[in-house]
């Protein structure tokens, strides 16, 4: 199961492979998000009581903010119980574009492969996955098979991440340095 650490896709092992793409202290002058070590900006790190340099920053409290903003908050640990490999992705989607936008990349995936309303209502897109977005999950995973519904889902998690990757550097040309590494580190990698 997902949620033990030693596991292939267990939580422990998915922000070690994370920090390991996002490599420690960076501060790319392109990168709106400023400093950032082991892929955790020092926003983020700030409001979670880290006070120290960014370059110095544990790495024991980057696996514990993923742990908490980016696994546990946006409940993708439950998503992991009905599916590990879809799990995955909106871990490593949310931290790199934010859980909501991962969540909402899944409920409009949903939505529109819910044969017009016919398998389960349409989702509102609100970037939270709750009881009725799990529910809705669960019931196409049922009526299009786990393995086959899975790939699915991801595909189309993967084209709206690339669809928005491609957007990002079209919108802001200083993106452009990042446009490459986001497609080959982020898409087809699960």
């Amino acid at each position: 199961m997902i949620e033990q650490d030693d596991a292939p896709l267990g939580v422990k092992h998915l922000i070690d492979a994370l920090i390991d793409r996002e490599g420690g202290y960076i501060n790319h002058p392109a990168d709106r998000g400023g400093a950032t070590c082991f892929g955790i900006t020092e926003t983020v790190a700030r409001a979670h009581g880290y006070g120290g340099t960014m370059r110095d920053l544990p790495r024991g409290d980057a696996e514990a903010i993923y742990r908490r903003l980016y696994w546990l908050r946006p409940r993708f640990d439950q998503v992991a119980k009905r599916t590990p490999r879809l799990a995955a992705e909106l871990f490593d989607t949310g931290a790199n574009m934010g859980p909501a936008v991962a969540a909402t990349f899944v409920q409009r995936a949903l939505t529109a492969l819910n044969r017009s309303g016919r398998d389960y209502p349409d989702l509102v897109p609100d970037g939270r996955i709750g009881d009725t977005t799990l529910a809705a999950l669960d019931r196409f995973l049922s009526v299009r098979g786990a393995s086959g519904g899975e790939t699915v889902l991801l595909r189309a998690m993967e084209a709206l991440q690339g669809e928005r990757y491609l957007r990002l550097a079209e919108r802001r040309p200083a993106n452009e340095a990042f446009l490459y590494g986001w497609l080959a580190n982020r898409i087809g990698s699960r």
